[in-house]
C-alpha cells in the first residue's frame, strides 16, 4: 500500500486512528515525565614515572638522572592503566563506592569503548552519572581516591621500590556536572515510535475486519420470495366456475331454456 492509500485508510477509520495516536502521544509524555534527568561529571587521570626514573641506581653515589615525567612514557604505563581500569570496574569495588543501578553510577575507561584497545595509553577516564549533580561529582572524587589506593596496593604487592612507584595525577579534575537529556529523549522517541506502530496496527486491523465483513455480505446467496396464489384467468365459456354461460349463472338471450 502506497503513502496516499495509507492516509486514506487513516482518515476512513478515524474513530480508530485518532484515539490510538492520542494514546501514543500520552504514553510518550508519561515517559518524558517519568524518566529523570541525569547529570554527568568526568575526570581524566594520567600515569607517570617518577622524576627519579623507574629503577634504583646500583651506586647511590650516581643516582638516576631526573627526567620530566611527561617526557618519559613507555608501554608499561599503558599496561598499568589497563590493569587499573579493570580493577576499578569490578562489581565489588563499585559496591564499596556506593554505585547502585538506577542511582549513582560510574565507569572507568581509556577513552574508547573497544575492549581490545585498553592498553593504548597511560590514561584513565572516569565518568559518573546521577540524578543529583553533587552526587555525580562526589562519585568521581571517590573513584579517583580508590584509583590511588589500587595503584599503590598493586605496586606494594609486587615489592616494587617505593621510590619507583608509578604516580597518578589528575590531568582533568572532576568537572562540573552537565545535564544529560540524551537518555530521556531516546526513551521518549522509543515510546512514541511504539505508540505510532500500535496505532497503525489497530487502524489497519479495523480496516481488514470491515473489508472481510463487506466481502461476506456480497457473497451471501439471494433468496427469492415464495410464490403466492396465481390469479384466476378467464377460461372457455360454459366451464364451471369461469365466466361464460353456465359458470356465471347467466342465460344468453334467445337461447332455449334448460331442459327443453
Amino acid at each position: 500500500m502506497d503513502f496516499w492509500g495509507t492516509v486514506l485508510v487513516l482518515f476512513r477509520r478515524w474513530y480508530l486512528s485518532v484515539p490510538a495516536f492520542v494514546l501514543a502521544v500520552g504514553a510518550a509524555f508519561g515517559v518524558y515525565k517519568t524518566v529523570p534527568v541525569t547529570h554527568v561529571s568526568s575526570a581524566m587521570l594520567v600515569l607517570t614515572i617518577p622524576t627519579s626514573g623507574g629503577s634504583l641506581p646500583n651506586n647511590p653515589q650516581y643516582p638516576n638522572p631526573k627526567v620530566n615525567p611527561l617526557l618519559n612514557f613507555d608501554h608499561g604505563l599503558s599496561v598499568s592503566a589497563s590493569i587499573l581500569i579493570a580493577a576499578l570496574g569490578t562489581p565489588e569495588v563499585a559496591a564499596e563506592l556506593g554505585s547502585t543501578p538506577g542511582g549513582t553510577t560510574y565507569r572507568a575507561f581509556n577513552g574508547s569503548s573497544n575492549l581490545e584497545s585498553l592498553a593504548t595509553g597511560p590514561f584513565v577516564f572516569i565518568e559518573a552519572e546521577s540524578a543529583d549533580p553533587a552526587a555525580a561529582k562526589e562519585m568521581v572524587r571517590k573513584v579517583i581516591a580508590r584509583a590511588h589506593v589500587e595503584l599503590a596496593e598493586r605496586q606494594r604487592r609486587l615489592s616494587a621500590p617505593e621510590a619507583t612507584y608509578i604516580e597518578l595525577s589528575e590531568s582533568v579534575p572532576p568537572t562540573t556536572p552537565l545535564e544529560q537529556g540524551t537518555r530521556k529523549m531516546r526513551a521518549v522517541a522509543a515510546a512514541l515510535g511504539l505508540g505510532v506502530i500500535s496505532a497503525l496496527t489497530v487502524t489497519f486491523a479495523g480496516e481488514s475486519v470491515a473489508g472481510h465483513r463487506r466481502g461476506r455480505r456480497s457473497r451471501a446467496p439471494v433468496v427469492p420470495p415464495e410464490p403466492g396464489p396465481e390469479p384466476a384467468t378467464a377460461g372457455e365459456p360454459g366451464e364451471p366456475g369461469e365466466p361464460g354461460e353456465q359458470g356465471t349463472g347467466l342465460v344468453r338471450v334467445g337461447a332455449p331454456p334448460p331442459g327443453s
